[in-house]
């Protein structure tokens, strides 16, 4: 007997047995690399009944973290062109490709781009005690204060970490990692004061804009955040050259026909205009982008060779 539940309100019906999901057409999996409640979770979610009735299917979430989103990831590559299945990534997909010696996939080789979400920016904050309000001159404070610092993440090869690690290997300064287990741990570590520094997704450091406790100093995107419009780009505040920022897309396994391909980017399309999914991404810090099949490949090559850049810069290596 199939159980369904609904999903915090929003009509949406997930359904368990991935068996029979994996078999009948009728249905499509939308697989998430991460445990439920983290960013993409949320998104898969929220959009995951409009698509099915895009796609005239039934569309269930399907949650399989571990390993930083690589086993989830490598699940989805696995699978047959015609199961149905897609995972939802994002710039990590690309981060493991350079970050992880042994990966049982290629990002780029193992996937077929079906359909591009959005984009969303981070930003650096800091605890108060630092006299810095740009970050330049937090640069010159870690400068002078080598190994003295810490920054917290939400653990080792996630993009808290992996942004961080660029930061501090561009500006060439020596801070400690505190690897935690979720976002918004690390922003009460900088919070507490135990540890000095964290990069978080904007639209999560929104509440704390005008929060005495900690402070705002730096977005990581090329141009400055719709959400923190005030707060200037890391670029522009003192570290020219870095970047760091996240696509959101739909990937399924290599080979998946074109025909399944076209219909899915179609029916994202179509859904990035509907106000109710645009209110939706926009409560999630994520900014709307459709983009064709061919634009969306382009993407992914300049990105993983971007991310590649990221993480030699940042040291970061996983075994």
């Amino acid at each position: 007997m199939m159980q369904r539940r609904d999903f915090l309100g929003t009509g949406l019906a997930v359904t368990a047995g991935s068996v029979f999901a994996q078999a009948n057409p009728k249905i499509a999996r939308i697989v998430v690399p991460f445990a439920p409640g983290g960013v993409q979770d949320i998104l898969a979610r929220s959009m995951s009944a409009e698509l099915g009735v895009a796609l005239g299917q039934t569309v269930i979430v399907e949650n399989r973290p571990g390993a930083g989103g690589t086993v989830g990831t490598g699940y989805v590559a696995k699978l047959p062109p015609d199961s149905g299945a897609m995972v939802l990534a994002a710039a990590s997909h690309n981060i493991a490709g350079t970050l992880y010696t042994r990966l049982a996939y290629d990002p780029q080789k193992d996937f077929a781009p079906m359909a591009h979400i959005g984009t969303a920016d981070y930003v650096l904050m800091i605890h108060p005690d630092v006299p810095a309000k740009t970050a330049a001159e937090y640069i010159r404070y870690a400068k002078a204060n080598p190994g003295k610092l810490n920054y917290a993440t939400a653990g080792v090869g996630s993009a808290t970490h992996l942004s961080m690690a660029y930061f501090n290997g561009l500006a060439g300064i020596d801070v400690v990692h505190v690897p935690l287990k979720a976002t918004g741990e690390a922003i009460n570590e900088v919070i507490s004061g135990r540890a000095q520094a964290v990069i978080a997704a904007s639209i999560g450091a929104l509440a704390f804009a005008r929060d005495s406790r900690i402070r705002l100093i730096g977005v990581t995107s090329p141009k400055r955040s719709r959400y923190l419009p005030e707060i200037p780009t890391i670029a522009e505040s003192g570290l020219p050259g870095y970047q760091f920022d996240s696509w959101f897309g739909l990937l399924g396994p290599a080979g998946t026909p074109s025909a399944e391909v076209s219909r899915v980017n179609a029916a994202m399309a179509r859904l990035l205009k509907d106000p109710v999914i645009l209110e939706r991404l926009d409560k999630q810090g994520i900014e709307p982008l459709a983009l064709n099949n061919a634009d969306f490949t382009k993407l992914l090559a300049v990105d993983y060779k971007r991310m590649a850049e990221v993480v030699k810069a940042s040291g970061a290596r996983v075994e």
